[in-house]
């Protein structure tokens, strides 16, 4: 198959998986009560959630690359990201924890209080740094055009030990409170 058909075929998949992404989304969070009742389901259904969406970070990296090479002229401006991976995917990475912080700070106080929010960010440190270099590793493999199947499995081990840990700190929490 021609390259600028994979990607326009792999860019209708990626806007296909975001609307399935939105709906896996809301049953998540309108659920997590309820599944955080058995722990081996709740660290499964953690699990499932993070590899989602770190797949969907995989498949809109790979589109974007797909996007860069075949579509974009061959200018320093068009490659900035291609040709600084690791720079790119640190701030990603930033971006996505800190909305993750602050979506999580929502599902607990119902909205984003400033005064809590320190304790948030102090709380989900640990799980913070361990699912950020996941996504860190995720979105640079796909950058360099460097991911495979052994990086992609040490990539969702890391999703499972966090969703171990996550699991973790919210009995650690209802034990406290």
């Amino acid at each position: 198959m021609d390259q600028k058909k994979r990607t326009v075929i792999l860019g209708l998949v990626f806007l296909a998986l975001l609307a399935f992404a939105y709906v896996e989304n809301m049953s998540f969070f309108g659920s997590v009560g309820n599944v955080f009742l058995n722990p081996p389901l709740a660290v499964l259904f953690v699990f499932v959630h993070n590899v989602l969406v770190v797949s969907l970070i995989l498949i809109g990296m790979t589109f974007y690359v797909g996007l860069v090479l075949n579509f974009f002229p061959q200018r320093k401006i068009e490659y900035v990201v291609l040709h600084n991976p690791r720079v790119f995917a640190f701030v990603f990475t930033l971006m996505i924890i800190f909305i993750s912080i602050l979506r999580a700070s929502m599902l607990v106080y119902g909205q984003v209080f400033l005064n809590t929010l320190v304790f948030v960010i102090l709380l989900s440190t640990p799980n913070a740094v361990i699912e950020g270099y996941g996504i860190f590793k995720t979105i640079e493999k796909t950058l360099e055009r460097k991911m495979t199947l052994k990086a992609l499995a040490a990539i969702y081990l890391i999703f499972f030990v966090a969703a171990v840990i996550e699991v973790g700190y919210v009995y650690l929490l209802r034990a406290v409170v």
